[in-house]
């Protein structure tokens, strides 16, 4: 049975909180989709939690936030140094979006807002054969954002990559560390939320081909399953 201490880094919006739930309810809902028995812990940076030591949990999985890592807020810095502490003690740990830029960060990468826009919608990654993690040759999963690692850290394996994300799944060389760009935690509502939440920041046509994509099917269930292995540390199944 898995036990994941969920880093929540950001808040879904007031309005939409009651339909969707917060992030870490998403990611609860991901999680038990895989591992119905598995127990799931909520630290919030947004409303004052302290950080634990990550030597003394389980798992980690760190949340999207609508914060930039390089914003310089002042909870960022003592989570990157939790990153480096549960990354030299090969904690399990997982980053999603904001926690994907924040981890490669930390762990000596660069993120920054890319010139291509924004990313929203639907969006297929190429798979790195032979992962370990991740099986198949691509997967479909919604996307929300603007920034991205441009520069991976050296310790980073590049094992999920798309024209627009080049560097969109992270493995990392301690064995313990996985990280992606997209959100295998939204479902279509929620994704279609994100679409909504552009409107007038990205260009029209983009929302609009990315409110049309998502019509199309997705493999969160297939991310968010090895996701779930990953951090239980169980193997990527054989098919």
């Amino acid at each position: 049975m898995a036990r994941i201490t969920i880093i929540e880094t950001g808040l879904v919006p007031s309005e939409y909180r009651e339909h969707h739930g917060s992030f870490p309810d998403m990611f609860a809902r991901m999680v038990r989709a895989e591992d119905p028995a598995a127990t799931v812990d909520i630290v919030s940076i947004p409303n004052g939690d302290a950080l634990p030591d990550p030597r003394k949990l389980e798992a980690v999985l760190i949340t999207g936030a609508a914060a930039g890592v390089y914003d310089g807020l002042d909870w960022i810095a003592p989570l990157e140094d939790f990153v480096r502490t549960a990354y030299a003690n090969k904690t399990p740990m997982v980053g999603i979006c904001f926690g994907h830029q924040l981890i490669a960060q930390a762990l000596g990468g660069t993120v920054r807002k890319s010139e291509k826009g924004w990313g929203i919608g639907r969006h297929v990654y190429q798979v790195l054969p032979e992962n370990g993690v991740i099986g198949g040759e691509a997967v479909a999963i919604a996307a929300s954002h603007q920034d991205q690692v441009i520069e991976p850290p050296n310790d980073a394996l590049t094992i999920l990559s798309s024209d627009f994300t080049p560097h969109a799944g992270l493995l990392y060389a301690n064995g313990a560390t996985l990280t992606v760009q997209p959100h295998p935690e939204f479902d279509v509502g929620f994704a279609q939320v994100c679409c909504d939440l552009r409107d007038g920041k990205a260009p029209d046509d983009v929302v609009a081909t990315a409110r049309e994509s998502l019509a199309q099917p997705m493999d969160s269930a297939k991310l968010g399953g090895a996701i779930t292995r990953f951090l239980a540390r169980k193997s990527i199944p054989s098919s």
